[in-house]
């Protein structure tokens, strides 16, 4: 039950709000009939059972990496069954879409959500004439105390999320339930052929629609995300409880707007008429529920980047740990306030939540449509060809879904894009950097670096003590090594080739010698699970190791042509992959060597 109620505040924030807004901009393009108003629900509802159900909880989170979930997981896994270079090279282009696609939702997700629930407001008596604008600068102010927070770390208070995501949920599900026992006959939504026959009898109007339907299905990602966080088990529980409210939730919607068809604000205007002593206290708990939602989405940017700069996909940024205990409570400044600054442009941008649903959904569904087609590609090369059908139909669906969406794109949708841009520009022109700056750097081959190292090894004066070289692979030598010890002459007695290399699986950290390569020079290799937060200084204790200095290499980029010259400025910014690792600072030295690329 603890990790059940957990789940429902880290991981069901953004579905869970979902009904503050999906069938009221629905019902803003569509006249409330009872023929659309049953249709609509059946598709909420199959939209509910195929997407979350199916795709996440069933499908994708039987794909993981020591229970571990997520974009860059499943991106892992089809990269482990596959042998052509090609083949990866395109797999790891997906899901840097993928990713991107992710992170502009992200900026998305906080602005409609906050902004929808304290347009509730307007429904308070003596407050009916609120002005958006007013509303625009409420929920930018609780945007920025939001964000300003994230500094202190979520652990303190993260223990609320739960219990008050339960009182939430809760409060959906009485609602629900109280106008369906008012208008029972909304339940045959649950028939598919209303879903359908909606279909076949509105047309392209009705294909439309289902560009603001899919705003139900938001947030379905993170169940199989935050898999790691949780464990696969009580997500699974926690969805059956949060499915059937979500359910019962929008039957009632529909209830409701069969009997006031000219409802604008359809959820808050059901609780002003089903307990209007309690309609504040209700409006004070969604704008809490929009925060939680909030916070785990922004906690859930925090992730994704720093398994993109374990990954070696993204530069490093600075991370703080902001807990002892949890060692995925991290804070990343950059990211925080780049997010913070987009989702202030976005309310402002749009300023109210309907015209935002116009642009929200782009995003989400074609990350939902790539998961679809990894996993596809994942169960038919594993021979599980009965997941691979289901894993066909729901990707299916998330193709007509995300086509459906492409209207939106001129109406505001373009953000989506532009948001998304940003990360993906970032992660395509830092890794072919790196490859290109890997090509012009002037490495030694391993045999004729030993040769030249025995010869000065034997004839030149030793420093006292042991000395670390941080280098990425040993097969062949940095030119800053060579620099430091042949041209500088700074040679220890003993000398330790540090690599710290990134293993496919998210979790596990070992240390360990490898083959000496040489009298006077020993390898020390650290394997780290990308989603490690790792003490380097620790493993080396543990092992023996007591240096004196630790040299690494630094870039001193002259680059010719406008990208490059970007990748540069980035590289000179951003900090170091040393800073990622904690080492004492009096023990390092960073030897700079001059490219030209």
């Amino acid at each position: 039950m603890a990790g059940i109620i957990k789940a429902l505040g880290l991981v069901f924030g953004d579905i869970g709000t979902s009904p503050i807004y999906t069938v009221t901009v629905v019902f803003l393009i569509l006249e409330p009939t009872e023929i659309n108003i049953i249709g609509v629900l059946s598709l909420i509802f199959w939209t509910l059972v195929f997407l979350p159900t199916i795709q996440y909880n069933v499908l994708a989170m039987s794909l993981s990496i020591r229970g571990e979930g997520g974009t860059i997981v499943l991106a892992e896994i089809f990269k482990s069954l596959l042998k052509s270079l090609k083949s990866k090279t395109a797999v790891a282009l997906l899901s840097f879409v993928g990713v991107s696609l992710l992170m502009g939702d992200g900026v998305i997700t906080p602005a409609i959500s906050i902004l929808s629930a304290v347009e509730g407001s307007a429904l308070i008596p003596g407050l009916e004439g609120i002005s958006q604008t007013i509303i625009v600068l409420i929920s930018i102010l609780i945007a920025v105390l939001l964000f300003a927070f994230q500094k202190k770390g979520t652990e303190k208070v993260a223990f609320a999320f739960g219990p008050v995501m339960v009182i939430w949920f809760f409060s959906l599900l009485l609602l629900g339930l109280n106008f369906i026992f008012k208008n029972p006959s909304i339940l045959k939504a649950v028939n598919p052929w209303y879903a359908i026959q909606f279909l076949l009898n509105s047309g392209w109007k009705g294909y439309l629609i289902l560009g603001e339907v899919i705003l139900c299905a938001t947030g379905s990602e993170a169940m199989y995300a935050d898999m790691g966080h949780l464990g696969s088990r009580p997500i699974r529980e926690a969805w059956v409880f949060v499915f059937i409210t979500l359910t019962i939730n929008y039957f009632g919607q529909g209830a409701f707007l069969l009997a006031h068809p000219e409802a604008k604000n359809i959820l808050f205007e059901m609780a002003l008429k089903a307990v209007p002593l309690l309609y504040v206290p209700f409006l004070l708990l969604s704008i809490s529920a929009t925060i939680i939602a909030s916070q785990a989405m922004i906690s859930g940017m925090f992730s994704i980047v720093y398994q993109a700069i374990t990954t070696r996909i993204m530069p490093v940024f600075k991370v703080d740990y902001t807990s002892k205990e949890l060692r995925s409570q991290i804070y990343i400044g950059s990211v925080n306030w780049f997010l913070l600054g987009a989702v202030i442009f976005i309310m402002i941008e749009f300023g109210q939540s309907s015209k935002l649903a116009a642009a929200y959904g782009l995003a989400v569904t074609g990350d939902m449509t790539i998961t679809g087609l990894v996993m596809i590609s994942i169960f038919i090369l594993k021979k599980r060809y009965i997941p691979a059908f289901f894993a066909a139909l729901v990707t299916l669906i998330d193709i007509t879904y995300f086509s459906s969406t492409l209207h939106k794109v001129p109406h505001g949708g373009y953000w989506s894009i532009v948001l998304a841009m940003f990360p993906f520009a970032m992660i395509l022109l830092f890794t072919e950097g790196q490859k290109r700056l890997y090509r012009f750097m002037n490495f030694m081959p391993r045999d004729e670096f030993i040769l030249k190292f025995e010869r000065v090894y034997r004839t030149n004066p030793r420093i006292p003590g042991t000395a670390l070289f941080l280098l990425k692979d040993a097969k062949e030598i940095p030119p800053y090594i060579v620099e430091t010890m042949f041209f500088h002459g700074i040679i220890y007695e003993e000398n330790i080739f540090l690599s710290i290399v990134r293993r496919p699986d998210p979790f596990g950290v070992t240390g360990f010698f490898k083959e000496d390569l040489c009298c006077g020079i020993r390898a020390f290799e650290i394997q780290m699970g990308y989603m490690e937060v790792v003490n380097v200084e620790e493993i080396l204790r543990e092992n023996g190791i007591e240096e004196r200095a630790i040299f690494y290499g630094l870039e001193d980029i002259s680059a010719k042509g406008l990208i490059w010259k970007a990748y540069s400025i980035i590289k000179r910014v951003t900090p170091t992959f040393i800073s990622f690792f904690q080492l004492p600072p009096k023990k390092l030295h960073g030897v700079l060597t001059r490219i030209e690329m």
